[in-house]
């Protein structure tokens, strides 16, 4: 998957082989192009940049900064593909859900820094391979309000590297 940011491409690595009807139902919404123009709208400094809120998060069609975060896409949740093998590092691709362990949907999150308590918690789903200096620089949130952002930084276009053939 190739999400295009503000600064350049990033590649990330997806793993089916961890979570095949997670990698499944991000690869339908980025053929969808239901990702372009959507926001990094929680960003936490050492901690990860969360996007992927099809429903709010889409700058160009229905952005809303009040439920942005809550919306998911109109493809079924997900029952929970937790690891018990791969940890949350720097770099690795995880999906955002809420308390239900079988709500993940659209929402997903970058590591900025390992974080060991949501190990065997969240589902992963692949990795950043290259570029991730440039997710270094996505524009960080209000610490204080649990790394909401205002003015977010988006992704640009995503793309599944297999089919620019």
């Amino acid at each position: 998957m190739i999400v295009t940011l503000k600064d350049g491409d990033v590649t990330i690595a997806l793993r089916p082989d961890l979570a095949p009807k997670h990698v499944a139902q991000i690869k339908k919404l980025v053929r969808e192009g239901a990702y372009d123009n959507v926001v990094f709208h929680r960003v936490i400094d050492g901690f990860m940049a969360q996007t992927g809120d099809v429903k709010f998060g889409n700058m160009k069609k229905g952005f809303n900064p009040e439920a942005v975060g809550t919306g998911g896409s109109d493809l079924p949740d997900l029952p929970a593909e937790f690891s018990q093998t791969e940890q949350f590092t720097r770099g690795v691709v995880g999906m955002a859900r809420s308390q239900d362990p079988n709500s993940a949907n659209s929402q997903f999150f970058i590591m900025f820094a390992p974080a060991p308590n949501l190990d065997g918690q969240y589902t992963i789903v692949g990795k950043v391979e290259s570029g991730m200096e440039l997710v270094d620089k996505i524009k960080k949130g209000d610490e204080a309000d649990n790394g909401t952002v205002t003015d977010p930084d988006r992704m640009i276009k995503v793309r599944i590297a297999a089919d620019n053939k």
